[in-house]
């Protein structure tokens, strides 16, 4: 058995950011109805600040808009009809967008470089200042119609992950160089007070000297630079099977070395030293078709790493909040390992309760390890959330708190579909069942004294809370009386 005792004097280290971003899939998404039910869904539990995705100015927005004249004359213009609804729905339900600047219209290049179905055209500009233009011009009628103020504060990255060839054109470091110092200089003319960063690299071998040699480039040509982006994903090793890709996870406290190896580089530069590090992306697998995100096993992964990002950086985004997303085609099954905390048909998935329960999470910390965090509550009780990556586990847990300990663990609802024999299309009845069997599993269980007794099964993550109990029995009313 696993004892955690807490004592009144017990502090513990713990930065919480779990609510501070989330990913979309391209922006254009945030168009569909069961993309704005799945987003209210999740925000109703996570509360998240920020929201980032793709495809801003990729042509399925709209917003480059050009015709040649019978003369021969070009004539460009820009079309903020999709741009408006997106901000406007992200807006309503309590989020700002954290921009990015990706990818390019397909009239402003000549390459034929394009990722995804949905042909995102991902090489340089043709002519520098036909990008700027639109960049400028998309960021003067975000200020008109918000506000310059309230636009402003809205973060800015410089394009998605340049360092791999799928996502910029021969993952041409320079040049990208030369895209942010334009792009930066040009968000700054039309907003000074707008934050920008970069340059949003991805993991692998020689992403430390992207981070290294893009603040060189920033310091030697005394660019704007406001922040330091990157992502960050566990899944090593992939092997595929038909659509679907498996592969192991690194351990937690692997990628939050990687992310700490990235301040680090940060840091060597004086003039950068304690200037913010977002992981704008995070996740298990970087695999739209990867089963793991829909299981009990991922919500243990990142219950691991929100228990410690906060530790390494500045903000964190997970890659996304729902499964309306189509980087390599539309879902045909409410399951099929999409990245989202929620499921196609609003179905909850393991791993959004993850981010629910650490979003919950507020008190002064007071205690850490690999498998819990928990805080002393404002009105005297405590919080913990626990998960467990091995085996069954039996825990003591003792709190200076005698009164009522309220269990929350997480749903599964991927094996109740299992059992349905995996419909592709769910009828009204299954879908209320699914929904249900993705919701929390409540419990109340004694306190004498603060200390519960519980056994954490094999990929739990759970909320635990002790609470005081303050008795209001009414005159007449008995409990026990049909309760013998």
């Amino acid at each position: 058995m696993k004892r955690i005792v807490i004592r009144p004097e017990d502090r513990a280290e713990f930065r919480n950011l779990t609510d501070s971003c989330v990913g979309t899939g391209r922006v254009d998404l945030a168009l569909h109805r069961e993309y704005q039910e799945q987003l209210s869904a999740v925000q109703a539990v996570c509360h998240f600040k920020m929201i980032r995705g793709h495809g801003l100015f990729s042509d399925q927005m709209g917003i480059y808009q050009q015709r040649v004249t019978p003369e021969g004359e070009k004539r460009v213009w820009y079309c903020f009809t999709y741009l408006d609804r997106v901000v406007d729905a992200w807006l309503e339900r309590g989020l700002i967008p954290f921009l990015e600047t990706g990818f390019m219209p397909a009239a402003l290049t000549d390459s034929p470089n394009t990722l995804f179905y949905w042909n995102a055209h991902t090489a340089p500009p043709r002519v520098m200042k036909e990008w700027t233009d639109l960049v400028q011009a998309t960021l003067r009628h975000l200020a008109d119609r918000y506000g310059a103020e309230q636009v402003a504060a809205w973060p800015c990255e410089i394009w998605n992950e340049p360092n791999l060839s799928g996502f910029w054109e021969n993952a041409d470091k320079q040049k990208y160089l030369e895209l942010y110092a334009a792009t930066a200089t040009a968000v700054k003319e039309v907003l000074p007070a707008m934050r920008v960063g970069g340059p949003a690299i991805c993991g692998g071998t020689g992403s430390l000297d992207w981070i290294t040699d893009f603040l060189a480039y920033c310091r030697d040509n005394k660019l704007p630079l406001d922040f330091v982006t990157r992502h960050a994903y566990m899944g090593q090793n992939p092997e595929h099977r038909g659509r679907y890709l498996y592969h192991p996870m690194c351990d937690p406290a692997d990628l939050i070395e990687e992310m700490r190896a990235s301040r680090a580089r940060i840091d060597a530069f004086p003039e950068y030293r304690g200037l913010p590090l977002y992981v704008t992306e995070f996740n298990t697998s970087y695999n739209p078709f990867c089963p793991i995100h829909d299981t009990r096993y991922n919500a243990a992964l990142c219950a691991a790493l929100l228990s410690r990002l906060g530790d390494v950086a500045d903000g964190y985004s997970y890659w996304t909040f729902g499964d309306v997303f189509e980087e390599q085609g539309i879902p045909t099954r409410p399951f099929h390992g999409g990245f989202g905390l929620m499921a196609n048909g609003c179905i909850p998935k393991p791993a959004l309760w993850s981010f629910a329960f650490f979003s919950r999470l507020r008190g002064e910390p007071v205690y850490r390890d690999e498998h819990a965090v928990a805080v002393r509550r404002p009105d005297g009780g405590y919080e913990l959330v626990l998960w467990n990556l091995g085996e069954d586990t039996e825990l003591e847990i003792t709190v200076p708190c005698p009164g009522v300990a309220l269990l929350e663990r997480v749903g599964d609802p991927l094996t109740a579909w299992h059992r349905m024999g995996e419909p592709e299309s769910l009828t009204k009845e299954q879908l209320a069942f699914l929904r249900a069997a993705g919701q929390p599993i409540p419990e109340t269980l004694d306190a004498p004294e603060g200390t519960v007794k519980l056994t954490l099964k094999k990929y739990d993550v759970a909320r635990l809370r002790v609470l005081p109990v303050i008795q209001r029995e009414e005159f007449g009313y008995d409990y026990e009386y049909y309760n013998k």
